[in-house]
């Protein structure tokens, strides 16, 4: 993969995973946002990936909804136990309330849960390396990013 996301990406998409809020089909997915006001379309053909989420349309990196498709589809490892933890977690409102800091709003959230940072950020290394080493390419969907439901 040529440009890679901030790996704390990795925590919302174990987000959505946990929330049942990825609806995955054989060469689609529509993953709907922590807050329920977006819903964003992830398509693939063999190893080139399109998605209409900010992070991949605007930055040219995988998102959390192109992560967590890779997860549900076995290309990457997900550790359930761990996401489990970030149920429920509103990251539109965390990472406003951090300035799109995502280290900063991932720290306020592991905190807030009680885990050890550095077990975490280990864990999440494990799905990064794995996620760098990827044969894929990610594309900007053609469907521009979506406007919030209100």
């Amino acid at each position: 993969m040529k440009k890679l996301p901030p790996i704390q990406k990795i925590l919302e998409a174990y987000t959505a995973i946990v929330d049942k809020h990825v609806n995955l089909t054989k060469d689609q997915a529509e993953v709907t946002s922590s807050n329920g006001a977006k819903t964003y379309t992830v398509n693939w053909d063999d190893n080139v990936y399109h998605s209409n989420d900010n992070a991949t349309y605007w930055q040219g990196y995988a998102g959390y909804p192109v992560i967590a498709v890779l997860m549900l589809q076995g290309k990457l490892p997900f550790n359930q136990k761990l996401a489990d933890n970030f149920k429920s977690v509103n990251w539109n409102e965390i990472n406003s309330k951090f300035k799109r800091n995502y280290a900063k709003a991932a720290t306020e959230v592991i905190k807030e849960k009680g885990l050890d940072e550095n077990e975490v950020m280990a864990e999440l290394g494990v799905v990064y390396e794995d996620l760098k080493e990827l044969p894929i390419t990610i594309n900007r969907g053609s469907l521009r990013p979506p406007k919030a439901r209100k």
